[in-house]
Parts: C-alpha cells; sequence; structure tokens
C-alpha cells in the first residue's frame, strides 16, 4: 500500500466524517433494540426492510448534506429566517422532545451494556456515563469531537462479528433479504413498520446541516468536487448504518428467532444471547450497545442544545469557549442531567421508549418537509437548489415515514402490535 493512497484514503474519511458520524449515530440504543426484538419475532422474514433504510437514510442525509453546505447554517436557523419564530417553534419542540426521551433511554441502555461486560449494577453507571460524555463536550472542540466518534464507529463492527458467531442459516437468510416478502401476520406488519417508522429521526438530519453548515469549515469546491464528497459520505453513511441494523436483526433472528423469544430491548437481547450463541457473541453485541450509545448520545445532546441556542439566538457550537456560550453548554449539560434523574426515578425504558416512537413518528415528517422545502429554495440555495428529482424523493420519504408512523401507533393504540 503506497503511501500517497494511504493519504488520499485518510483524507477521504476525514472529509466525509460528519456523515458517518451523524448517520451511524441513527443507529442508537432504541434501534438496536427494535431490531433484536424484530429478529427474535420474526426470524429472517424482514432482514430485507432492514436493508431498505439505506436509501431512505441516504435520500434524507443527501438533501441535508447539501442544503448545511450551501447555505452555511443549520436547519434550526434557516426556518427561523425563511418561515418565523412560530414555524421553528414548531420544528423545535418537535426535535427536543424525542431527543430529551431517546437521550434518557440511550444513556440507561449505555450504562446497561457496561454493566453487561464489567458484570456490575449499571444503576451506579449511568452518571459516571453521562459526566464522561459531557465532559467530553465540554472540553473537546467539534473536530476532536468527531475524530473520536470517527474511529468509534469501528466499534459497531462488534454487530457483525455477533451476528457470524450466532451461525445463521445463510440460505434462508440470503434469500429472505434479496427477496422481500411481507404476510398479513401481526408480528411481521407490526416488526416492518417498527423498522422503518424507527429508521429516521430528526437528529440524524438535524445534526447533519449543523455539521456541515455550521462546524465545518467552508469549502472553497463547494460547487464541485465539495458538495459531491458530501453526497458520497451521506450514502456511504447510510450504507453502513443499514448494514449494521441488518447485522442486529441477523444475530437476533438465528438464536431468539428460532423459538421466537419475546424480546424488549437491546439488553435483553445480548443477556439472551449468552446460552444460545456463546459468551463471546453476548460480549460483542453488549459491545456494539455501547458504541451505538457513546456515539449517538453526543450527537443527540448536541443537536438538542443547537436548536434551543439557535431558536433563543445564543451563541452556540462546539469550538467555543464554555464562557462565551454558557447557554448552549447549559442545554447539553441539562439534557444529560434530566436524563440522570429519569434514571433515579426509576422511570420505565420500555415506557420512554413507546414515548419516543409515538412522539417521533409524527415530529421527524415535520422536519423533513421543511428540509425538502429549503433544499427547493432560490432564496436559501441560489443557484445550488437540490434538484427536481432528489426533492421528489425526499418527499416520498417523508410520506413513508409519516405513514408508517401513524400506522404503528394506530396499531399500537389499538392493540394490534
Amino acid at each position: 500500500m503506497s503511501v500517497p493512497w494511504r493519504r488520499r484514503f485518510s483524507g477521504l474519511l476525514r472529509s466525509i466524517g460528519p456523515e458517518l458520524v451523524s448517520t451511524a449515530s441513527d443507529n442508537d440504543p432504541t434501534n438496536v433494540g427494535t431490531a433484536a426484538a424484530v429478529g427474535a419475532a420474526t426470524g429472517y422474514q424482514l432482514a430485507w426492510v432492514a436493508l431498505l433504510v439505506a436509501p431512505l437514510l441516504g435520500v434524507v442525509q443527501t438533501i441535508a448534506a447539501a442544503v448545511g453546505s450551501v447555505a452555511r447554517s443549520d436547519l434550526q436557523t434557516l426556518t427561523l429566517k425563511r418561515y418565523g419564530w412560530r414555524v421553528a417553534a414548531v420544528l423545535l419542540v418537535s426535535v427536543v422532545l424525542v431527543n430529551v426521551v431517546t437521550i434518557a433511554a440511550d444513556l440507561q441502555a449505555g450504562a446497561v451494556g457496561i454493566g453487561l461486560l464489567a458484570g456490575v449494577d449499571s444503576r451506579w453507571l449511568v452518571l459516571p456515563l453521562g459526566l464522561t460524555l459531557v465532559g467530553l463536550l465540554l472540553v473537546g472542540r467539534y473536530d476532536e469531537v468527531v475524530g473520536v466518534l470517527r474511529y468509534l464507529l469501528l466499534g459497531f463492527l462488534a454487530f457483525a462479528a455477533a451476528a457470524f458467531l450466532a451461525h445463521p442459516d445463510w440460505s434462508r437468510l440470503l434469500r429472505s433479504t434479496l427477496v422481500p416478502t411481507l404476510s398479513l401476520r401481526r408480528d411481521e406488519i407490526g416488526g416492518g413498520l417498527a423498522l422503518l417508522g424507527t429508521v429516521l429521526t430528526s437528529y440524524v438530519y438535524v445534526w447533519e446541516t449543523i455539521a456541515r453548515g455550521v462546524e465545518e469549515p467552508p469549502d472553497d469546491t463547494i460547487e464541485g468536487r465539495g458538495l459531491a464528497r458530501a453526497r458520497f459520505g451521506a450514502a456511504a453513511g447510510a450504507a453502513f448504518t443499514a448494514l449494521m441494523l441488518w447485522f442486529m436483526l441477523v444475530a437476533s433472528a438465528a438464536t431468539l428467532g428460532q423459538d421466537h423469544q419475546t424480546v424488549t430491548s437491546a439488553q435483553d437481547a445480548a443477556e439472551a444471547l449468552r446460552p444460545l450463541a456463546g459468551s463471546l457473541a453476548a460480549d460483542l453485541f453488549a459491545i456494539g450497545l455501547v458504541i451505538s450509545a457513546v456515539v449517538a448520545l453526543p450527537v443527540l445532546m448536541a443537536t438538542t442544545a443547537y436548536v434551543v441556542g439557535a431558536q433563543f439566538d445564543w451563541r452556540r457550537g462546539l469550538s467555543e469557549e464554555v464562557s462565551n456560550a454558557w447557554g448552549f453548554y447549559g442545554v447539553l449539560a441539562a439534557s444529560i442531567g434530566l436524563a440522570v434523574a429519569v434514571t433515579v426515578a426509576n422511570v420505565s425504558v420500555i415506557g420512554m421508549l413507546v414515548a419516543a416512537s409515538v412522539i417521533g413518528g409524527f415530529a421527524t415528517p415535520i422536519g423533513l418537509v421543511i428540509l425538502v422545502l429549503l433544499g427547493r429554495d432560490h432564496t436559501v440555495m441560489g443557484t445550488q437548489r437540490i434538484s427536481g428529482r432528489l426533492a421528489i424523493a425526499g418527499w416520498a420519504v417523508a410520506m413513508v415515514v409519516g405513514a408508517f408512523g401513524l400506522l404503528y401507533v394506530i396499531g399500537a393504540a389499538l392493540g394490534k402490535f
């Protein structure tokens, strides 16, 4: 391997780092738990749905990367300037509500993953984990934080290793992956809705606009190679995220799915894997769970602080000194403080995840609609508007996510799923 090739690869990795981090953060512990539960309930039947995540995420992240890169601003600020305080307030509430609930659930799940590996009570690990992540965001500049998270993405490969150690039936798995089928059985309909309904939460594309529009330095080649790199990064991140979600489902389907065991969370899956696939597979799944929490939580926390700061015109940014952006860092720390308080109050994780899914089913399409409108707006994008074809794809994703979210909420309310 030549040195020039290494340098080119390293430069490419740095340039698409924001997309990899923002898109991979979508595989937080809530999605890990969803994939594990679906795999346990339906086996390999919905493996094709897990890979369907890639085009959905790819479209949305490509639009978000273009809007951030060209407009040099984040989604919340652009919404405030273009559509006024009230519309921006709706976006703010829709993002913050989902984020706060998800932060609490993900923090608990990350602590449980560490507890499974260390053999200790996870309740004592919630506060140290939260403080560690707050410290990372308080001390580290943006490029340092993204640099750490970018290399932590390698930890997601633990899910791939766990899937191989589970010894799946490869012929059945490939057939289920490549030949989409969906029966009218309640567990399959509910599982498909759950996978697609939780795949795209608002913080993922909001953070993409923040990374490209605010934190990343301006790219002088944005009309050519710069924008192409951002779009390539969005596609690569979506493919990576979908593949990891597929491995999560496979690890669960190959073991728990053989007897259709009931799984209600990612930590349940990690514990149940031990007698079925061995300690190594269980530990690898737990490692993946911890990594998913550590990658997702900083993105969730920072996105929450950014949208609040943008709405009230506070000075904000991970590269700002704490003394210059106390409101921004205050919201960031408060989000973790609230999550710790929820843990101490012994609030049900499953209840929080259901609440996050219900809120997200209605909130995510709101942000998607605004994102596509901004991407086609001459005032915002000038001559670099997203293409009509990409806008149509964005509208389609918004409708699909909204429809699936609504169906899942109605089905859950009626006791169908």
